[in-house]
């Protein structure tokens, strides 16, 4: 039998990797799953018995041997206060490889099949546990790169995107609310002029103060996609700039080699660090000059390429050579909007001259300025992208921003609109519809298997 997202027979899965760790996480849920676990538990007893959020100890035991798999705890759930809504089990194994392996293939025998991907999740979902914005946080925390990122996707676990969706979607209703009841009575049995009910907008005050907070969230979006999926952030320069010492510096590591000789650094080098919370691919890369070598020509034409795609370029000057004509070369063959930041290396040497372009005097020898470079890189990075205000709703998947970005069409077209309020009850009714699908109120089940095939398994 093909498993599909709908049933509630009895899953499992791994909730942690087997590997070199002290425990290993299984994770079961389903109609019988106790029954199913006490078959092959060494106290079936003290776990058909067992209240609901105790942990019991005892041995997974092979169901035709009786052999004995491995020693236990278990966390037993019974509906519905449970994660999934349903009875479950967590079975916390000893660590490595072969331990959860044993235990999991023993309870594929006692009844349970493979969680799909999500499943759990989903059944969370399906439950009425929680709503689709906090099951997205879920693999937003599982994915979270930086702190930042991390303290994002809580806020959305805690509810704060779906309250919000909640509010604006009641004003949008008495807003449709009060536009049915125009079209439900003849224009003899109210009072009101034929204007409005021929055209303007009822309850247009609500429809205004949704479309604001809607802007809002979308406008979320951006900065929000920075914190989860982070930026590149190339670090280009003549030969001997310090790009190198800036690189290892920023990573708080020798990762590439620095010598006093141009050229050094052939090809590129890369790695992840957080920066104000932001993850950054940051990348070293092979001084900017006419090569003189064809290895050299190929690294210089790689560094290129990656400075085009870059999301943020920090360009820095040698100070001790000062800004030559091929450095001013660099910066006016940019696009105007190019996130830059220029930083002006080895000032300990030779301090920056007053000039009409602004740097950030640094040393990537004595560390001079260094501790400047991070809020800076932030800065450049953010000043395009709005600011949530503190503690206000964002949104946390390109799904959201999809839908939000629906309603607020449908709205801004029900508010220019002249056509026949009939006309105009539909659009309102369509941005309702959209925020419910945010939140899961309005689904299909393609909908739904698409979005939580994308989940690991074991959530």
């Amino acid at each position: 039998m093909i498993a599909s997202y709908g049933d509630d027979s009895p899953i499992a899965a791994f909730a942690t990797l087997p590997g070199n760790s002290a425990l290993t996480l299984i994770r079961c849920s389903g109609k019988g799953s106790l029954e199913c676990a006490a078959g092959v538990f060494s106290a079936p007893r003290t776990m058909l018995e067992a209240a609901g959020n105790t942990i019991i100890h005892g041995w997974i035991v092979s169901p035709g041997t009786k052999e004995r798999i491995d020693d236990v705890l278990v966390s037993v759930f019974r509906a519905p206060k449970s994660y999934t809504g349903e009875d479950g089990l967590d079975i916390s194994c000893h660590g490595g490889n072969a331990a959860g392996k044993a235990v999991l293939t023993v309870l594929q025998a006692a009844g349970f099949r493979d969680a799909l991907p999500g499943e759990f999740t989903f059944r969370a979902f399906m439950n009425g546990k929680i709503d689709l914005t906090r099951s997205e946080s879920v693999m937003e925390l599982v994915c979270a790169r930086t702190d930042q990122s991390r303290h994002n996707a809580v806020s959305r676990l805690s509810g704060i995107l779906e309250n919000e969706i909640n509010e604006i979607k009641t004003r949008l209703v008495t807003a449709l609310g009060a536009a049915e009841i125009l079209l439900d009575y003849s224009e003899d049995e109210i009072s009101a002029d034929a204007d409005e009910i021929a055209g303007l907008l009822p309850r247009r005050d609500l429809v205004l103060e949704s479309l604001e907070r809607l802007e809002q969230l979308a406008r979320s979006w951006q900065r929000e996609r920075l914190y989860q999926e982070g930026i590149l952030a190339v670090i280009a320069g003549r030969p001997n700039a310090g790009k190198s010492s800036l690189f290892n510096l920023l990573l708080n590591e020798e990762r590439s080699i620095v010598t006093e000789i141009p050229g050094t650094t052939r090809d590129w080098i890369e790695a992840w660090v957080s920066i104000e919370g932001i993850p950054i691919r940051l990348a070293d890369t092979a001084g900017l000059r006419e090569p003189g070598d064809p290895v050299e020509k190929i690294g210089v034409e790689r560094s290129r390429h990656l400075i085009e795609a870059a999301g943020l370029i920090i360009y820095l000057v040698d100070g001790e050579a000062g800004f030559t004509g091929e450095d001013k070369a660099f910066i006016a063959e940019l696009p105007q909007d190019t996130p830059l930041l220029l930083l002006w290396n080895k000032a300990d040497l030779n301090p920056q001259p007053s000039m009409e372009i602004s740097f950030l005097s640094i040393s990537a020898k004595t560390g001079e300025g260094i501790d400047a470079i991070p809020p800076a890189m932030a800065r450049v990075i953010l000043e395009k992208t709005a600011q949530a205000a503190l503690g206000s709703a964002s949104l946390g998947t390109l799904r959201q921003k999809n839908l939000v970005e629906r309603a607020i069409a449908a709205l801004q077209e029900a508010l220019d609109s002249t056509e026949p309020l009939d006309l105009i009850a539909p659009m309102l009714k369509d941005a309702v519809n959209a925020l419910g699908e945010i939140t899961g109120e309005v689904s299909t089940a393609d909908i739904l298997e698409e979005m939580f095939s994308r989940f690991c398994v074991g959530k």
